[in-house]
């Protein structure tokens, strides 16, 4: 059966990536289109004038796959759905709606006009874990569909792709069988309903063994529902999860609120852009909770609503990784303005929200289904890369602040950035670890076996995100007594206008140090003398 398996990776990979690049298109085309339209397929396949894709020896149209529960109640397939579908609670099930094949003209006119059965396509339906039961036996696996020497064994029929069926199972996988008639171009599938009655990752394929049906297209579409709603199951428990988030962003930000209150006089200004970072968070869980409650009850995506939570969510990540830097710069604490690094700051935040948002918008708005394509690695890696750069900027400028402050001797400063600095270090050394255990999750299970566990992967970046601004605002909350944490001129806190760069020398700056020191102490010895050469001008008066 290894070949079996080889083949149905094959094919599943195939299908994901092809038309990854007109995806991207039509995504960044609706994006700058002001929402000329409204939704965008999700749970509800859209299939429209799509061609059929050879492997081995039949022909193949990836219909769909998603993570699917157990139905709850039974479906009854003779039952035509109502356009509320207000009965389907607690099922789960495959329809397919308005499926429709063409076949070129030439392959119609060679058929005859008496026969009822000129053409067969079929609708394969199969849980990951029997892939094995697609495609021919061991001696001969390169097969999909049946030929006249597995026909003579009584195994198949030709023409028909190859199942082996189980007796226990009769039903897994199942195949829903489609004629052309006489010489017809179109024939419609009958609508009707699967229904799923066991857990597990299904794939649909629509497929032909004729090669005189090649050029055949198909139009049309299908539903999947779970039990509780039209959310795929790998994305369903994300609906609860973003709903809890919000209410922890809630609770923070009424906890930062009365903070604030409680010291309005004394409110720093780096405090009001972590006020604007609980903000965000806030708005980018409650819009997420609301697209997925949307998607679950429609089974479509509203665009207005997906693509709001995609751009808060890319200016929230953004904002959060510019406050992380400016914080590590001694901004508001050491040094009053960035100065002139204020440009490259910016420069790389417009950069990481471009990006950020392109792989949302794609990830969001151009997958209908419930697996991501490998194409995806397109945007992953700038996304990735300029993380990086964050990370190696922050911890440069933390390192010079740091020495900064222990050579002035502003040891509530220096402990205050200490354990931002410990807490930070421990944030990326979990991102780290997670990443790690990111890529082996994907390249252990590339069919998606594991679905139910997929949720956890952006889950843990969302609450590691949350953790880390809980941190910052324990170390930055607003007290009556603000100048121990704030820039003060009188402490000598003034930094060069050019600010920290990636390429500064931290001898140098220690050297500056040293110097403006030295100067101070020479302005008061001279000041010293001054005092005493007039205490004896004073003194020869008298006398």
């Amino acid at each position: 059966m290894m070949g079996n398996n080889r083949e149905f990776i094959c094919l599943s990979y195939d299908l994901i990536g092809n038309g990854y690049f007109q995806k991207l298109t039509f995504v960044v085309l609706i994006y700058f289109s002001c929402f000329a339209i409204n939704q965008v397929g999700a749970s509800i396949h859209e299939y429209q004038n799509q061609s059929f894709f050879r492997r081995s020896n039949s022909f193949f149209f990836h219909g769909g796959s998603e993570g699917l529960y157990a139905s709850k109640l039974h479906v009854d397939p003779d039952k035509k759905p109502s356009p509320e579908e207000n009965h389907l609670n607690g099922k789960s099930f495959i329809r397919f709606e308005s499926i429709t094949f063409r076949r070129p003209k030439e392959s119609a006119e060679k058929k005859n006009e008496m026969q009822q059965k000129t053409g067969l396509v079929e609708a394969i339906i199969v849980e990951v874990k029997d892939r094995e039961k697609i495609g021919g036996s061991y001696l001969h696996s390169a097969a999909i569909c049946c030929t006249p020497d597995l026909s003579k064994e009584g195994s198949c029929n030709v023409g028909e792709v190859i199942i082996h069926q189980d007796p226990n199972y009769p039903y897994n996988p199942q195949r829903i069988q489609t004629f052309f008639e006489g010489k017809t171009e179109e024939t419609t599938m009958l609508l009707q309903t699967v229904e799923i009655n066991h857990t597990g990752m299904y794939y649909l394929y629509f497929m032909f063994c004729d090669p005189e049906l090649m050029g055949t297209t198909i139009s049309g579409r299908t539903v999947w529902r779970n039990p509780d709603g039209y959310l795929p199951g790998k994305m369903a428990p994300l609906m609860t999860y973003f709903g809890l988030m919000s209410l922890a962003y809630l609770g923070l930000g009424l906890v930062w609120f009365l903070w604030s209150v409680q010291y309005w006089k004394d409110i720093i200004q780096l405090q009001y852009h972590i006020t604007a970072v609980i903000g965000l968070g806030m708005c980018e869980m409650a819009l997420w909770y609301f697209e997925y409650a949307n998607f679950n009850a429609t089974g479509n995506r509203p665009m207005g609503i997906t693509l709001w939570a995609v751009t808060f969510t890319a200016v929230k990540k953004t904002v959060s990784r510019l406050l992380l830097l400016v914080v590590s710069m001694g901004y508001g604490v050491v040094r009053p303005t960035l100065g002139g690094v204020i440009l490259k700051v910016l420069l790389l935040g417009l950069t990481y929200f471009v990006f950020s948002e392109a792989l949302g918008l794609v990830e969001n708005l151009g997958n209908i289904d419930d697996l991501t394509g490998k194409a995806r690695l397109f945007l992953v890696l700038p996304v990735s890369l300029l993380d990086a750069c964050f990370i190696i900027w922050i911890f440069s400028a933390l390192s010079q602040t740091l020495e900064k402050l222990q050579i002035r001797r502003s040891m509530a400063k220096f402990a205050l950035y200490r354990k931002f600095t410990n807490s930070l270090a421990i944030s990326v050394l979990l991102s780290i670890a997670w990443v790690g255990y990111e890529l082996y999750f994907n390249a252990a299970d590339p069919l998606s076996e594991l679905w139910q566990r997929a949720w956890i992967i952006p889950a843990f970046w969302n609450l590691l995100a949350f953790v880390l601004l809980v941190v910052i605002c324990s170390l930055w909350a607003p007290s009556n007594n603000p100048t121990r944490y704030a820039y003060s001129e009188e402490t000598g806190d003034e930094l060069e206008d050019e600010g920290i760069s990636l390429t500064s020398s931290s001898v140098l700056l220690a050297g500056e140090s040293a110097n403006k020191q030295l100067e101070r102490k020479e302005r008061r010895a001279s000041n010293a003398d001054l005092f005493r050469l007039g205490e004896e001008v004073e003194e020869d008066k008298r006398e």
